[in-house]
């Protein structure tokens, strides 16, 4: 995944997260991809600088009886990279994804 361009995979991610789908089940789960994929993806798209992530609070994640979540945030660059992406991939910008609605609450 170079300067100037995404995978499709990659821009439906970014997609996801700038919809506030910020975790990696969440993604998993409203995108349809694998964790197989959507995990290496996530790595990829924070070293090149479209998303940077936070650890939740581990006290939340011990209320909930489960291992703490890595949360995702789309940067200025991850945008860009969004709108050129859906330009590209017509079906993104038709896609369920595409439509604004609220995003999921989180506890970060």
């Amino acid at each position: 995944m170079g300067k100037g361009f995404l995978t499709y995979s990659s821009a439906v991610i970014l997609q996801a997260v700038a919809n506030g789908y910020l975790y990696g089940f969440d993604i998993i789960d409203v995108t349809g991809l694998p964790g197989g994929t959507v995990y290496p993806a996530l790595r990829r798209l924070e070293d090149t600088g479209y998303l940077i992530s936070k650890w939740e609070k581990h006290v939340i994640a011990q209320e909930e009886s489960r291992p703490p979540r890595k949360y995702y945030e789309l940067t200025r660059p991850g945008q860009d990279m969004l709108a050129e992406a859906i330009k590209r991939y017509r079906l993104l910008e038709q896609s369920d994804l595409s439509q604004e609605r609220a995003p999921k609450p989180t506890k970060a």
